[in-house]
C-alpha cells in the first residue's frame, strides 16, 4: 500500500497484511505520519508534558450511563 505522510509529504510503501495498513483502508479519517515525523512529534509532546503549564482538555459533557 503507498502512502503520504500527512507532514512531510514523503511517499513510504506499507505491506497490505499490515494493522495500520488495514487501519488506514478502513478508517479514511485517519493519516499517516512517517516514523521521523511522529519520533518527532512524540518528542515535543514529552516536553511540552513536562511543563507546568500544560493542561489537557476534556469533554465537560455529563456522562449518561444506561
Amino acid at each position: 500500500m503507498k502512502v503520504q505522510c500527512v507532514i512531510c509529504h514523503v511517499h513510504d510503501t506499507l505491506e497490505d497484511d499490515s494493522s495500520l495498513a488495514k487501519k488506514l483502508r478502513n478508517r479514511p479519517i485517519h493519516t499517516y505520519m512517517c516514523p521521523k515525523c511522529y519520533e518527532r512529534i512524540r518528542v515535543n509532546t514529552e516536553k511540552r508534558k513536562q511543563n507546568e503549564n500544560f493542561h489537557l482538555f476534556h469533554d465537560h459533557r455529563k456522562r449518561v450511563d444506561f
